[in-house]
């Protein structure tokens, strides 16, 4: 059976030796790095298939770190491993790019969880299709958007997800809880407003066709009207 690598980014020596030998019995490659620099250059050299970067680290923190990546790696899921708890940080983790977060302290099960719902996600986006929506074309496996009359916008693993739901499920609702728990893991105060921030951005990516809606139902989740 083929290894999943993974690339693990923890400056705490103890908490890293542990998560390192933990997934290493279950199914992973494990490369452990100990500050964000170093992280960095073993991104570049290892060619992981996931990441999960604890956000609070020496020389690189976690953001600048994933910042720098997704210069260079739009599709790559990442996890964040982090002791804060405050809604602008958690926001700001997912607008940068991240697929999901972990608040410390956590249980190494919810982690291998969370890893292999990002893995079966991305074998998912491998197998789909380009779609149509109003005057755009959506290419969801290499996670870009384009308007006819225009070039190509790339989109994050999260905007490329969340479009996904919203188109095979247009002129429906999309249930708030549900989107929530698929695409982020949990339906709680933060996440939701992470959702928030991507629907925004969304709007903004599809705003040069006046049909495209994407309408808030308060309290129920959202409706792609095409």
């Amino acid at each position: 059976m083929n290894k999943i690598k993974l690339l693990l980014a923890e400056d705490e020596e103890a908490l890293g030796q542990i998560l390192k030998e933990t997934l290493e019995t279950r199914e992973f490659e494990v490369v452990l790095c100990e500050n964000g620099e170093i992280t960095y250059q073993k991104f570049k050299e290892e060619n992981p298939e996931i990441l999960v970067l604890d956000v609070m680290m020496p020389k690189k923190d976690g953001f600048t770190l994933a910042r720098e990546i997704r210069e260079e790696n739009d599709t790559i899921p990442i996890i964040f491993l982090t002791a804060k708890s405050q809604v602008q940080d958690v926001v700001e983790g997912f607008s940068i790019g991240g697929n999901d977060y972990l608040k410390k302290p956590f249980s190494i099960e919810e982690l291998i969880v969370r890893i292999k719902n990002l893995i079966s996600r991305t074998k998912l986006q491998n197998t789909s299709k380009v779609f149509n929506i109003g005057n755009y074309n959506f290419d969801f496996p290499k996670q870009t958007l384009q308007h006819i009359d225009e070039e190509i916008v790339q989109l994050t693993h999260r905007e490329a997800h969340l479009l996904y739901h919203l188109y095979q499920n247009r002129n429906e609702l999309l249930d708030r809880s549900v989107i929530l728990k698929k695409l982020w893991g949990d339906d709680d105060f933060f996440n939701a407003r992470s959702m928030d921030v991507f629907i925004s951005k969304l709007r903004k990516k599809l705003k040069s066709d006046p049909n495209i809606q994407i309408i808030n139902v308060r309290g129920f989740g959202y409706k792609m009207i095409c």
